[in-house]
């Protein structure tokens, strides 16, 4: 009974096949491909697997490379499912003033992050932060309800923006630095410190509306880059939106 889980972002398509749709499932195979080799999965990594038979995927890149990634499923008798975000699953509820508009990788990391913290905590506020093309930043009460949360641009947007609409900022990126003496450092130090300080903000809105610290979790390709420098301890979780789809999965398949 074989889970296949998608998480289809803004540069990649990642992958990873389980033994159950169920926290804990043991892993059997992983992968990423980029978005414009999609086309090769079925007749490449995809061929080597066991035919899943439960899948479930998350994607925030549009309807045509979700059929491409169905496309390439067709090697197996699997009906793909995808998580839209809606009121309330899997134990999270969802503030947002239009709940099918939140973004899908949102809502499923936040569901990864909500039990992974009652596993370990119990019920507890959090703030949950994906770094990649695009920094979430979002905040959960104790009862597990989404409060809503903050989208700004990750490093390289920032970058990309900073040297299309300056003159002469075209530099290699630099390290962070407390105080940058060159443009490069000078660049990656901004973009640093302007997301640490955007989390910084929403702990202090969240701690003062729960009445307690809340557990702080962070997920995403460039999530390594900034967990040195934030302001407060993190807990740096490589694959949450997985996690998140092995509950979804658990709750819509079950064992």
């Amino acid at each position: 009974m074989t889970f296949l889980a998608i998480d289809i972002g803004n540069t990649r398509l990642k992958w990873a096949q389980y033994d159950a749709p169920a926290p804990g499932a043991r892993l059997l195979a992983h992968g990423a491909e980029f978005l414009e080799n999609i086309d090769k999965l079925g007749d490449g990594p995809w061929s080597a697997l066991s035919e899943p038979q439960h899948m479930l995927g998350c994607q925030v890149a549009g309807d045509a490379l979700k059929r491409r990634a169905e496309e390439q499923m067709e090697l197996w008798d699997v009906t793909p499912q995808w998580v839209v975000s809606n009121s309330e699953e899997a134990g999270l509820r969802n503030g947002y003033d239009h709940p099918t508009r939140l973004g899908t990788d949102r809502w499923v990391a936040m569901v990864g992050a909500r039990h992974r913290v009652l596993r370990r905590d119990g019920p507890r506020p959090m703030v949950v932060v994906m770094v990649g093309t695009a920094v979430t930043v979002e905040a959960v009460d104790i009862e597990g309800t989404f409060l809503g949360g903050l989208i700004l641009p990750g490093h390289g947007i920032m970058l990309r923006a900073l040297e299309s609409g300056t003159a002469g900022l075209h530099v290699p990126t630099g390290d962070v630095r407390d105080f940058p003496t060159n443009t490069s450092d000078a660049l990656t130090s901004g973009g640093t410190y302007a997301i640490a300080g955007a989390v910084e903000r929403m702990v202090q809105h969240l701690q003062q509306h729960a009445g307690e610290e809340p557990a702080c979790i962070m997920t995403g390709g460039a999530g390594w880059k900034m967990a040195p420098h934030m302001a407060r301890p993190f807990e740096l979780v490589d694959n949450l939106i997985f996690d998140g789809l092995l509950e979804l999965g658990q709750a819509r398949f079950g064992r």
